[in-house]
């Protein structure tokens, strides 16, 4: 695993646009992506058909495409790794439950009975995304701290750094996000 001050150069690299640094930056951080990685997935089924290793790859390829953002340094790269991860379990959930979403036949096997859970899980991961949605259009800064603290279990003091702002700061921002979501999500789940 590379120290922060290797990556942090290599984003500063990135950042100027030259070539070939995700190649050299990637073996530094694979073992942390892989962590965050780990984090999201608990949340999911165990039959989930994305693994650790997948989701990993998925979100490299989906920064790789998006070249225009800056990386301050490793813990703001990281805090997007775990944005992209949770972006890709999303449209993951979304194609899920479209699949599935159809007749309301009757379980009749146990089969059944699994796969009706798995969308029923699946869904609720859409209304957790649609609520950090919600929430990121009345306060962008609540909305990067749930993203950090619960999808990227990132530490407060990693994500005061991310954010350029104080650890007392995260503390209350989590306190009200949690809060509100907690709220939104139990409106979301008392009306459905």
């Amino acid at each position: 695993m590379g120290n922060s001050s290797e990556v942090t150069q290599l984003l500063k690299r990135l950042s100027k646009g030259e070539n070939g640094i995700f190649d050299k930056l990637y073996p530094l951080i694979y073992d942390q992506l892989h962590r965050i990685a780990h984090s999201h997935m608990s949340r999911q089924s165990p039959d989930h058909t994305l693994s650790k290793t997948e989701l990993v790859h998925e979100a490299y390829l989906k920064m790789i495409d998006q070249t225009q953002i800056s990386f301050n340094d490793k813990t703001h790269f990281l805090a997007i790794a775990s944005r992209c991860m949770r972006q890709i379990l999303i449209d993951h959930a979304r194609k899920k439950y479209a699949d599935k979403r159809g007749g309301k036949e009757k379980d009749v096997t146990f089969i059944d009975g699994i796969l009706n859970a798995q969308k029923q899980q699946a869904k609720e991961l859409i209304n957790i995304d649609a609520a950090l949605d919600e929430l990121e259009e009345l306060n962008d800064r609540l909305a990067r701290v749930i993203e950090m603290r619960f999808f990227g279990e990132m530490t407060i003091a990693q994500t005061a750094e991310a954010l350029d702002i104080s650890e007392s700061t995260v503390k209350r921002d989590w306190m009200k996000a949690r809060g509100w979501l907690y709220n939104k999500l139990k409106s979301r789940f008392e009306i459905e």
